[in-house]
């Protein structure tokens, strides 16, 4: 049996029509290695029951899954890069494969593709996928779903049996094709388009699609525009605490990098933090930080009224105004939960959760250089159950200061949430599992030196540990 009982293909974007996207046609290429299968993800839409031959002839040649789209569709849209209005954008070396229903919860999940050959969008470029941009796409992903932020899952990876030349990395180096599993594929940039060409019928064509695919709650909103763009902030607020409290850099944060749901997705030159600093950058072209850690918010915020603006060609200004006003205060709230969730606590009430967060980043700041972003949330996971781990622990000088000794007070007042989690040997482990960049590296290095793939697995097995320990 090639696809489960269980898979329900939908593929709706499809009827939006010629105006959306161009069909096109998967590239050819010259092998086909399989280097990751999501089995977890595969099962969330019927598809583990795929051999890995038929898997290869879905995600590394693209045959059409059954009952889905008959033609992969690259998408159209705009986007701001850097704050720079750019309209020759679009999906230059991906597309939308298909889409299916989510096994229990009902919602749609695309399947999209990244480095599968040159569409009308690919402005030159060669429409393909580095290996290693596949490598830290994977571990990109794994990573953020185990800390618990809003993330797509890297869904395949193929290797091709193409050498790529890049101006970046050293060239020639091997090629890949990912397919990636999210919640939606469209983007900020997808309405921006429709606003820049001036077709307000097409804005409103596609925030019905929207409305009624994802959001049927707001079918019956008498303005659909500024309901969207309500529903868009929060969860837009949501995703952005979720990267801040993971200790998380996107690095390249443009309108078209952003999706109507709140989830993150294609993962360029991110960072983990080393340690609690506003101004680290992931991007080495980002010479302003624009896009810093510390600068998120800020930048999502102004992506959100790029959006709003393309939404004033079908809606009045003022619920598009309040809708973007409520942005600081959602942040706000969805940070310090998300920090009470990273320490494994009880939420509180919202002035109670905001007053802990505050405290978390006045004592991770007091911890400098010496004290890294992730043992800190490891060390206190569900808050005093672990004080005689943390204080014993290597890092136990580190929090003998001020600001520490202010943490643990109000961590007295708070209750864990299932301390039972730290039952796992996850957390009898001296030190947590982080994925820096010069890990990152030292991963990949085997693999270019001698195809030797063993330190890779390994650590996607251990943050797989992580995730089933930490149960965000």
């Amino acid at each position: 049996m090639p696809v489960s009982p269980e898979y329900q293909p939908d593929p709706l974007f499809q009827r939006l029509g010629p105006d959306f996207a161009d069909p096109v046609e998967p590239a050819t290429f010259p092998a086909m290695t399989l280097r990751f299968r999501n089995q977890r993800a595969a099962h969330s839409v019927g598809l583990e029951t795929l051999t890995d031959a038929e898997w290869l002839a879905h995600f590394g040649r693209f045959v059409p899954l059954p009952g889905n789209q008959t033609e992969a569709l690259a998408m159209r849209y705009h986007g701001h890069q850097f704050r720079a209005y750019n309209p020759d954008l679009g999906d230059g070396r991906g597309f939308l494969f298909g889409q299916a229903r989510e096994i229990g919860s009902g919602r749609l999940l695309d399947l999209g593709t990244k480095g599968s050959g040159r569409t009308p969008w690919s402005r030159g470029g060669d429409g393909r996928l580095t290996l290693k941009g596949g490598v830290r796409e994977v571990l990109a992903t794994a990573m953020l779903e185990a800390l618990g932020a809003p993330t797509s899952k890297s869904f395949s990876l193929v290797e091709t049996g193409e050498a790529l030349e890049r101006g970046d990395e050293p060239s020639p180096t091997r090629g890949a094709v990912l397919t990636r599993l999210s919640h939606s594929h469209i983007r900020f940039g997808s309405f921006q388009r429709h606003a820049a060409l001036e077709r307000p019928d097409l804005i409103s064509k596609l925030i019905d699609h929207v409305v009624e695919t994802y959001h049927p709650a707001l079918a019956d909103a008498g303005n659909r525009a500024a309901a969207l763009l309500e529903t868009v902030v929060a969860r837009s607020a949501t995703l952005t605490a979720g990267w801040m409290a993971a200790g998380f850099v996107h690095g390249v944060l443009n309108t078209d990098n952003m999706n109507i749901n709140g989830e993150s997705f294609d993962y360029g030159p991110y960072r983990f933090l080393p340690r609690n600093d506003p101004n680290f950058v992931a991007a080495y072209f980002d010479h302003s930080g624009l896009y810093s850690f510390g600068r998120q918010p800020e930048a999502v915020f102004w992506n959100l009224r790029q959006f709003a603006g393309a939404l004033s060609l079908v809606s009045d200004a003022d619920p598009l105004v309040d809708a973007l006003n409520a942005f600081g205060g959602a942040y706000q709230t969805a940070l310090a939960a998300a920090i009470v969730r990273r320490l494994g606590l009880r939420p509180g009430s919202a002035g109670a959760d905001v007053t802990l967060a505050n405290a978390a980043f006045r004592a991770l700041a007091e911890g400098g250089d010496a004290l890294r972003w992730e043992p800190f949330f490891f060390d206190w996971f569900c808050g005093l159950e672990s004080e005689d781990r943390a204080m014993t622990g290597s890092r136990a000088e580190l929090y003998e200061g001020e600001a520490f000794r202010a943490f643990t007070n109000i961590l007295a007042s708070r209750q864990p949430q299932r301390a039972d989690r730290l039952q796992a040997a996850y957390f009898r482990q001296p030190e947590p599992e982080e994925l820096l960049y010069d890990q990152i590296e030292a991963l990949w290095a085997p693999i270019a030196e001698r195809d030797d793939w063993s330190a890779f697995e390994a650590k996607l097995a251990r943050i797989e540990i992580a995730r089933a320990a930490w149960d965000l």
